[in-house]
């Protein structure tokens, strides 16, 4: 059987995109993903995800991890895909879809390239050691470093995620050092088990954790440069709660194709 298949990319994130509104794919085969994800011996990509039907939603978001596992929410997956179902033509410059985490709304430009992506609500934001923890959609950790440009971040990253704390539900580890007026991001994925050129959650929880780290209240944009371009994200926080959270940056297609499965 072939299938046919779109590849997007969010800064660098990227994603597998499959349109099963009718309900062919049977994404239940978790060797079948890490297949379809592998960069050598499938299409490649950080994540897969599949377009459905859902009542009530425009669509609803279904994601994997490379790794074929079902993953927590992807925050520029969830652009890519808002992408894709302007691509498909079922929105035009919003949305409303169901994710894992709960529903999301999204606008995107009339070319189609550029999605602002509201994420969850964020109360509450623990610590470990001198590093912020919290989950956007998905777990992160936050640490401020110094000379990120030269860390290995893989290294690093793999201790933190499997130690005695993290190891058996995964973490994501985010390192992030101040630049201009906002931040360098270098991010350790779960399930793809290595960096990531980009990571929507992981920037949305930086953001976060730095505006409490420096105590900051009220209306916030944060710029944020990672490995494979820029992102943003912008946010109300009463010290208390951080609301109407958007990501914000490119989700382009750059090309489909067909695949056996």
């Amino acid at each position: 059987m072939k299938q046919i298949f779109y590849k997007y990319q969010g800064a660098g994130n990227d994603f597998i995109l499959i349109d099963n509104r009718l309900q062919q794919f049977n994404h239940h085969q978790p060797e079948l993903i890490a297949r379809l994800c592998n960069r050598r011996f499938g299409v490649g990509g950080d994540g897969i995800m599949f377009l459905q039907v859902k009542e009530a939603f425009d669509f609803e978001m279904i994601y994997y991890n490379a790794d074929g596992k079902p993953s927590s929410m992807c925050g520029n997956g969830g652009r890519c895909i808002v992408a894709f179902a302007k691509f498909l033509g079922l929105i035009e410059k919003e949305t409303n879809f169901l994710a894992v985490d709960g529903p999301h709304y999204a606008t995107i430009s009339g070319s189609g390239d550029w999605v602002s992506l509201q994420m969850i609500n964020v109360d509450t934001i623990n610590r470990d050691g001198n590093a912020y923890v919290l989950n956007t959609g998905s777990p992160h950790y936050v640490e401020l470093v110094k000379d990120l440009e030269h860390k290995n971040v893989y290294q690093n990253g793999y201790t933190i995620r499997n130690n005695a704390v993290y190891q058996k539900d995964g973490i994501n580890i985010n390192f992030v050092e101040p630049l201009n007026d906002g931040y360098f991001v270098r991010t350790f994925e779960r399930g793809v088990e290595d960096e990531t050129y980009a990571c929507g959650t992981g920037v949305t929880a930086v953001a976060l954790a730095m505006a409490k780290h420096k105590n900051q209240t009220g209306a916030v944009f944060t710029p944020i440069k990672v490995l494979g371009g820029d992102l943003s994200v912008k946010f109300n926080y009463d010290g208390t709660v951080f609301t109407d959270i958007f990501l914000e940056g490119p989700a382009v297609q750059v090309f489909s194709g067909e695949i056996e499965i």
